[in-house]
């Protein structure tokens, strides 16, 4: 179809003329002309549009647009917001959170956070101006990430997007947060948790009983009475005591001596960046097992030694597990020496982490009959719901107590 002329250059078009004009089908040109929102005129039995009222057409649509535009300014001032950028993206709202939003954060989790925005949420969804968001957007997005990532990662994405969105709303760049509104979807299955059998776990600690002395206690630790690796990394001589029956009260080992019937441990600190515990009722004491106990003599033992080798070199830091030197060891550490040992045990090193320990006290605990609810009291946990979903793989309906528990499984 060959363009009409020009409006300037021609007085009246026929409907197919306004209809490539407006971008209009026919049936919408005919239906603005019975409303009166198209004037048009008849030439014999022709219908014409006149220029001018194409003109006028038109002008109608911006003045609406701009009045729309206009009460929503004002609706926005009534409510006290102010005006938001039009420009303003995703990217920039979630740039802003991580540089201003992570305060108290450690420097590795700064990192983690940074990377998965970095790697996930920006190239994504950053150009995107951040009015224009929507659940559609949003909801497309994590869907497409299902296949790639875990629920958790999936978990820690939405959050990312959310807290920097929830941040802009406070600093009125915009009205809403529809990240807020969006469910997270199930991600790819990760490696499931495990835990050791019986008989595994008694492999491992003859296995750990032939390692160093700073493995064997601490497997042996985290076997038995199920601390987190966060919370034996962090574990100082000063929080491992013994009950002095002739001052009747619980004292260092450090100064009460090994030469007691109880001992327990203090678990009132974690590696984590403010060196608090996971949870409030994460924070514990431990009446530890005949076998902890003299695993945490020998390390002791052999810890002096290695001060006394370093001299000045020796970092005095009162922790239970160090290096050579009483520097903290790291988690790489850890799951280096851990993964040596289980290897020995008979088993699959890179199969196993450290953490599967705390399951393994878990599910041996239950199993031998020690109630879920004194299993929750245990390990720390708020209630009994984690314990019963996430970490517990048997339950037997018998009543036992942790330690003594332990003692009887393992032996003293």
């Amino acid at each position: 179809m060959t363009p009409p002329l020009p409006a300037h250059d021609r007085r009246l078009y026929r409907v197919c003329e306004a209809m490539f004009l407006l971008s209009l089908s026919r049936s919408v040109i005919y239906e603005l002309i019975r409303s009166g929102r198209l004037r048009s005129v008849t030439q014999g039995r022709t219908r014409l549009i006149p220029a001018s009222a194409i003109e006028d057409y038109i002008s109608l649509l911006e003045q609406t647009e701009a009045k729309a535009k206009l009460k929503e300014i004002v609706r926005d001032h009534e409510d006290g917001l102010a005006i938001a950028p039009t420009n303003y993206t995703v990217a920039d709202a979630v740039r802003y959170w991580l540089q201003h939003g992570l305060g108290g954060r450690s420097s590795a989790t700064v990192k983690m956070y940074n990377t998965y925005a970095d790697t996930h949420v920006i190239p994504a969804l950053g150009a995107r101006k951040l009015r224009d968001l929507s659940v559609e957007d949003v909801d497309k997005w994590l869907a497409s990430k299902t296949s790639e990532l875990g629920t958790r990662s999936l978990k820690l994405i939405h959050g990312i997007l959310n807290r920097a969105v929830k941040s802009a709303m406070r600093r009125d760049k915009i009205k809403r947060n529809v990240v807020d509104l969006c469910d997270i979807p199930e991600g790819r299955a990760g490696r499931p948790s495990k835990a050791l059998t019986l008989a595994q776990a008694l492999a491992v600690l003859t296995q750990a009983e032939k390692s160093g002395e700073r493995m064997r206690a601490y497997i042996v630790l985290s076997l038995l009475i199920g601390a987190r690796t966060e919370e034996l990394r962090a574990l100082l001589w000063s929080h491992v005591v013994a009950y002095d029956e002739a001052q009747a009260a619980w004292l260092p080992v450090g100064e009460a001596g090994w030469e007691h019937e109880e001992f327990a441990i203090y678990v009132w600190r974690s590696v984590r960046q403010k060196g608090d515990t996971k949870t409030v009722k994460s924070r514990r004491s431990l009446k530890l097992p005949r076998r902890c106990v003299e695993a945490l003599r020998l390390l002791k033992e052999a810890q002096e030694i290695a001060q006394e080798k370093a001299g000045d070199g020796w970092k005095d830091t009162d922790l239970v597990f160090c290096t050579r030197t009483g520097t903290p060891v790291t988690a790489h550490n850890v799951r280096r020496d851990f993964r040596k040992v289980v290897e020995g045990a008979g088993l699959t090193g890179r199969e196993w982490s450290p953490r599967e320990l705390r399951h393994s006290f878990v599910s041996v605990l239950s199993d031998s009959g020690v109630p879920i609810e004194d299993i929750s009291r245990l390990v720390g946990h708020s209630n009994t719901v984690v314990t019963e979903t996430v970490y517990r793989h048997q339950i037997r309906p018998v009543i036992m107590q942790g330690a003594a528990a332990m003692d009887q499984i393992f032996g003293s």
